[in-house]
């Protein structure tokens, strides 16, 4: 009976310290998702061109592609905790730097920043999660980790309709949502995996690419979705004669996608499997690009970017439950560095790719983008299956 008490302490500590670091990264997303709109609200307000708009979109995830790689070496030097703690906090500062520049030019610096210093609360939040997850619970767990990630992000633009993109308020509650995540990260840290002695595996990224090149082309092709529908789904809704107050609310049905749908997307991986719900949510991310310019001005396309907002994340989800169910322990936390490495060159691809795509041939160049990029994971994770089972 003893024994049992303290399994089952154990479990409830465990399920705790998952619920914290949960809700760190809810505040941090909250933050982020905030950022998005407020960003191409400001640049369209001071008559940025959508090329110009997505390229300063970029800005982050450069930011998380060059400091990929050095994830891992910081980890060890400070240890996963206090770096988490301290980026959070370095997080705070930008928002405060970008409310006091109010300048496009000084943005695209302090975009690139934020890239850098999210990058380890991806990491670590993730891997984090991963490991603390039952194996026979990983999907719904890491459907619900990103379920209350895309909260915090729809929590977001949902503030921006409220306090609108004038003033001090919006920058402070990006800084908060930081702050908060610091504050909680702090709280639950004793309990934390440290990893900083887990060395590394050998050959870093490329050694990691010729084990999934499946899984980090998944990641590549969500992120770009993701971030260039964020970014430039309110352009593509102003070239439809949408209303300013709608066109924030149009990246807000796509955050609430994330978060009625991602549970149930993770319990139907752990039916069918992580591979086979990545090439659904890339085929359904497509039909709901096809539908996006002849919904845009109904009341359908609520409905339609609920689903493109889940399915579209839902490749990464996916991706994840995929990556902790075929690794563990120092390949784990290497995948996953791998994993924000592409996430951030998605984030190059996406934004730029789709703004410059529609200035040349108006609002259909997003829907182009995205229709194309979840074909080609869809050509491509069929090949890589085809290829392995008569291997």
């Amino acid at each position: 009976m003893a024994a049992t008490g303290s399994s089952d302490g154990e479990a409830g500590t465990q399920w705790a310290v998952l619920a914290g670091v949960t809700a760190a990264l809810a505040m941090f997303g909250a933050a982020q998702g905030l950022s998005s709109p407020l960003f191409t609200l400001l640049m369209q307000k001071q008559g940025m061109s959508p090329a110009l708009i997505g390229l300063s979109a970029a800005m982050m995830p450069l930011g998380l592609i060059l400091s990929a790689s050095f994830v891992p070496a910081a980890v060890r030097l400070v240890g996963a905790r206090n770096l988490a703690v301290g980026c959070s906090l370095i997080g705070a500062l930008c928002f405060l730097g970008i409310g006091y520049l109010q300048d496009w030019v000084g943005w695209f610096v302090i975009r690139f920043i934020i890239g850098i210093v999210i990058n380890p609360l991806y990491i670590l939040g993730e891997v984090w999660a991963l490991s603390l997850a039952p194996p026979s619970r990983r999907g719904r767990v890491m459907g619900a980790f990103n379920t209350v990630l895309g909260a915090g992000y729809a929590a977001g633009p949902l503030v921006l309709t409220a306090v609108g993109i004038s003033g001090w308020v919006p920058f402070l509650v990006g800084m908060a949502g930081f702050i908060l995540c610091a504050a909680i990260l702090r709280a639950v840290s004793s309990s934390l995996a440290g990893f900083e002695d887990d060395g590394q595996l050998p050959g870093g990224f490329f050694g990691f690419a010729r084990l999934a090149p499946a899984l980090l082309f998944a990641v590549l092709v969500s992120a770009a979705v993701q971030q260039g529908t964020y970014a430039l789904m309110p352009v593509f809704g102003a070239a439809y004669g949408l209303p300013e107050r709608t066109l924030a609310a149009l990246v807000m049905a796509l955050s609430l996608g994330n978060i009625f749908l991602q549970i149930p997307l993770g319990l139907l991986a752990e039916r069918f499997g992580g591979r086979a719900m990545i090439i659904f949510c890339a085929l359904a991310t497509t039909t709901c690009a096809v539908l996006l310019p002849l919904l845009i001005t109904t009341p359908a396309i609520w409905l339609v970017l609920l689903v493109m907002g889940a399915v579209g994340y839902g490749v990464y989800t996916m991706a994840l439950v995929e990556l902790g169910s075929r690794f563990r322990g120092t390949v784990l936390v290497a995948g996953n560095a791998a994993f924000a490495l592409m996430w951030g060159a998605g984030g190059i691809v996406g934004p730029p790719g789709a703004g410059a795509l529609m200035q040349t041939i108006g609002p259909l160049g997003l829907p182009v983008v995205i229709a194309g990029l979840d074909a080609l994971l869809v050509s491509f994770a069929l090949y890589r299956s085809f290829k392995r089972q008569n291997s």
